[in-house]
């Protein structure tokens, strides 16, 4: 079994046992929830935080059977006592009363309540003074009467003492005649008790605990589907995540099956019955398949929730098993031969489609479950109900009648695929097409085949597809094809991924000429939409894409929908309109995930990311990320996204080897489809990592590489971050020329484009150019215009170094106070998005330091700078190569706004990191 490191979801509890451990007298606090829910756990940080504050602490629990023993849970205390020198006494005589409870003659009830009397001030005062003294009391649902009473007087003492008294108990193992039953009635009504209960976890919290035993999350699809096995307790929840999560644990398995036991055997039936209709159920259906008279189907249902294993359903009308294990545990455990009879007579029961479906195929009866397999799934689909579609078709293609004609099988071959590809699972919904494709061919039916080809290509897309691979195959169907309009509506949106733009509209004319109807043309309006955007048309582009929105929304065309949002948003993601992209993407996957078009979800979700990132949002940007990750896996190109906003996070934090084995897993997953929106973003932050390890000679080949692949396609979008990239790389290669040659080349493409979002590139690499060669009054206006850019478009990387910029300039112009508000702006941004949640315990961060603009490396270098070692021994102390040393010299020169080493020197001194 596997534990989670840590306590999930009790704060609110901790926060209530602190304010009683603090408080000047103690009390009787009970911990109430089934079993599994945590209260063993939450008892034992407890007791942590109990000896923290000084208490002194004896454990005991009760045991099965104890019920039947006098002061069995009191003994137990005694032997704890008895560990303690302090306490060894109060736990020898503790034992002794015990004993002599067993032998003594006279009045029974007048010994008993001296006994108490004597048992509970032993306890109360076990060393014989006031200090604090912590009593943890498991498993009282098994204590015995006497030990009850005793816990009774126990807590009249803890009224007046710092005794703290905390017991555990399962509130589904109260059975009556149970003697804790009634005891905790009493002590609650007399308030000589405060009870508290554990509830179960929420989705959230169960992703979280899951989160924490893995070490990664899970997608979002397969913690909901944990938390609905699990129901959100948490011992479920480990051991699901110890073994096979599709059957029940055998623990669980047994501890349900053990519990099963005492049952009356018609009530077992009656359970096994009730288990074959699943979690819920209904009273009328289940006196049905019983085949038993009401009266005795109405005594088993007593005996079931008296023992805690169904419970009244919220409508009245039914019943639910308390945990979705306990169904599962008594569902296997029925017999073969018994189990299909009662799923036969299940299904005959006018039941759902999807419902009736189950139970046919559990029958064995496959026919029957074809048909309402299949008609169920296409109901799902007008539901927008993708998952479940899914899960239908599936069950038709297993129970297919072979007597059924070729052209149907290919039929539901295809809309399976269709529904695979709306919830992310797209390996198998290139399959499903490649094989309908194939059997259309076979039977002869060139224009069917032919049909398919565009929304298998655009799955193909999803998994790697090269765009020559992907425009040959529809080429090839043009020929075939009874509707080339929309052959050609797929060509467009091919280009446009790749951001061949000419290309893209030269097709789209095509298919706008050739007439296609509402679904591909909200599809072609959506490509177009977004081509004219990178084009530099914003106006004319938005408006098509919120066109497209509308209309296919009001169509109910929710798969144009979902990627005419997805297109809108990150399209605005990457042209630096981050409002409008984050609103849009907002939007969007809140449309994708009501009508469950998840791949669309998945990567808004990754774009998402990028504009958390890009406004200066780190932390959210990295959880946002991990999660599109976990979700995404139906895709690459959800992975390449989120992957790049991972390195980019990495980078920014100075954690250099993960930002590059994040971007170059991005560019090697990219590298077959070579696509320049996959493949220049890994690129531009390999390039910065470079540039910030002082690699300036990769750093500069990699800028290069990005002009190269923008330059074949006329592009601005992707190219605008390497312009500021490339100029710095040759300035601190010392060689202004080649970064004046670099900032034309790259301003020819920025201009021809005018997208409005990465103009304020051309400002800033001027203004670094200027500053290079010291004229510092150029250099002011040109860098305090990027600036403004860069602040109006919230856009954080370039935003806050051209402060440090800013910086580097007024010092050379002799304004210090105006350097120091530079410095000071820059070391409160970078702060503010490097930081990350910590535990709402955990002591609050001291104030960063201006050392926080440094990377760590940076400082070590600074520090050895200050101790007047020259590059060649700095390089020789780090193992580093003296350019590399150069380069990290020459950064923190611009981030701390000096030009001499004796400054950094003094900067170490004032900022005491020379110890």
């Amino acid at each position: 079994m596997v534990a989670s490191p840590v306590l999930v979801g009790r704060e609110d509890l901790l926060a209530l046992a602190d304010r009683r451990l603090a408080a000047p007298t103690g009390e009787l606090l009970f911990l109430a929830g089934e079993a599994g829910i945590g209260k063993t756990r939450l008892l034992t940080e407890i007791v942590r935080r109990g000896r923290a504050l000084g208490y002194a602490v004896a454990a005991a629990g009760a045991a099965p059977g104890d019920t039947e023993v006098a002061g069995g849970l009191l003994a137990d205390l005694g032997t704890e006592l008895r560990r303690d020198p302090a306490t060894a006494a109060a736990g020898q005589r503790l034992g002794e009363r015990l004993h002599e409870l067993a032998g003594a003659d006279g009045d029974a009830a007048r010994r008993r309540r001296l006994l108490v009397a004597d048992l509970a001030e032993l306890i109360a005062r076990p060393g014989g003074t006031g200090s604090e003294f912590l009593i943890t009391l498991e498993d009282l649902h098994w204590a015995d009467d006497l030990t009850l009473d005793v816990l009774a007087r126990l807590a009249r003492h803890a009224a007046s003492a710092r005794l703290m008294v905390v017991g555990t108990y399962r509130s589904d193992e109260l059975y009556p005649r149970v003697p804790m039953r009634q005891w905790r009635t009493r002590l609650l009504t007399q308030r000589l008790a405060e009870e508290v209960r554990l509830p179960r976890f929420g989705p959230a919290e169960t992703a979280a605990m899951a989160a924490a035993i893995t070490g990664s999350g899970l997608s979002t699809a397969a913690a909901a589907a944990l938390h609905n096995r699990s129901d959100g307790i948490p011992l479920h929840v480990e051991e699901f995540l110890a073994g096979d999560a599709t059957d029940v644990p055998d623990t669980l398995a047994d501890a349900v099956l053990a519990r099963a036991d005492p049952l009356r055997p018609g009530t077992r039936r009656v359970a096994e019955a009730a288990a074959v209709l699943g979690r819920s159920f209904d009273l009328d259906l289940l006196t049905t398949l019983t085949g038993e008279p009401p009266e005795v189907v109405d005594e088993a249902l007593r005996e079931l929730i008296e023992t805690f294993f169904v419970k009244p359903g919220a409508d009245g009308s039914g019943y639910d098993f308390r945990h979705a294990l306990i169904r599962d545990a008594l569902y296997a455990g029925i017999t073969p031969h018994r189990r299909r009879d009662l799923h036969a007579r299940a299904a005959a029961a006018d039941l759902p489609d999807a419902l009736a479906s189950d139970h046919y195929e559990r029958a064995g009866r496959f026919d029957e479950a074809f048909g309402h397999a299949r008609a169920a799934a296409r109901e799902a689909s007008a539901l927008s109900a993708h998952r479940e579609a899914a899960e239908l078709y599936r069950r038709a293609r297993r129970t297919w009648p072979a007597r059924l004609p070729r052209a149907d099988w290919a039929g539901l071959l295809a809309a399976l695929a269709c529904e695979l590809s709306a919830i992310d699972e797209n390996e198998e919904a290139a399959a499903c097409y490649a094989e309908a494709y194939e059997v259309r061919l076979a039977l002869g039916d060139e224009a069917g085949a032919a049909a398919l080809v565009p929304d298998w290509v655009a799955v193909r897309h999803l998994l790697g597809a090269s765009l020559e691979d992907r425009a040959a195959a529809l080429r090839a169907a043009l020929a075939r094809s009874a509707k080339p309009g929309e052959i050609h509506a797929e060509l467009a949106a091919a280009y446009m991924l790749d951001r061949r733009l000419d290309e893209a509209l030269a097709d789209g004319e095509q298919a706008r000429a050739l007439g296609v109807d509402d679904r591909t043309r909200c599809h072609l309006d959506a490509t177009i939409g977004s081509v004219l955007l990178f084009a530099g048309r914003t106006a004319e582009g938005t408006g098509l894409l919120r066109a497209a929105i509308t209309k296919a929304t009001g169509l109910r065309l929710e798969a144009q929908a979902a990627r005419s949002y997805r297109m809108l948003g990150t399209s605005m993601s990457v042209l630096v309109d981050y409002e409008t992209a984050a609103a849009t993407l907002a939007e969007g996957i809140a449309y994708a995930e009501r009508v469950e078009q998840f791949n669309d979800r998945h990567y808004m979700a990754a774009h998402r990311a990028h504009v958390q990132w890009a406004t200066g949002d780190w932390a959210g940007a990295a959880a946002t990320a991990r999660q599109a990750l976990a979700d995404g896996a139906g895709g690459i190109t959800t992975e390449i996204t989120a992957r790049h906003v991972l390195g980019y996070v990495a980078l920014g934090r100075g954690s250099y080897g993960e930002a590059v084995s994040h971007l170059e897993t991005a560019e090697r997953l990219a590298s077959g489809m070579r696509e320049l929106q996959r493949l220049s973003p890994a690129w531009w932050g390999l390039a910065e990592t470079a540039l910030a390890r002082g690699d300036l000679a990769t750093a500069l080949t990699r800028c290069e590489q990005g002009y190269a692949a923008s330059a074949a396609v006329r592009d601005a979008a992707y190219l605008f971050p390497y312009v500021v990239t490339g100029v710095r790389a040759h300035l601190a290669g010392s060689d202004p020329t080649a970064a004046r040659a670099w900032l034309a080349r790259t301003s020819a493409l920025l201009r021809l484009r005018a997208i409005p979002g990465t103009l304020g590139a051309l400002d800033h690499a001027e203004g670094l150019i200027h500053l290079h060669e010291g004229r510092t009054g150029q250099a002011r206006r040109a860098l305090a215009a990027a600036a403004a850019f860069w602040s109006g478009r919230h856009r954080f990387w370039e935003g806050t170094a051209i402060l440090l910029d800013q910086a580097r300039c007024a010092t050379r112009a002799r304004r210090p106070a105006e350097a120091a508000a530079f410095r000071a702006s820059a070391t409160h941004a970078y702060a503010a998005a490097t930081a990350t949640s910590t535990p709402p315990d955990a002591p609050p961060a001291p104030p960063r330091s201006e050392a926080s603009v440094l990377s760590s490396r940076e400082v070590e270098v600074a520090r050895l700078v200050a101790q007047g070692l020259t590059n060649r021994e700095i390089a020789a102390s780090l193992t580093i190569a003296p350019k590399t040393a150069a380069a990290h010299v020459e950064h923190i020169r611009t981030k701390l706004g000096v030009s001499r080493r004796a400054q950094i020197a003094t900067w170490v001194t004032a900022s005491q990191l020379g110890r």
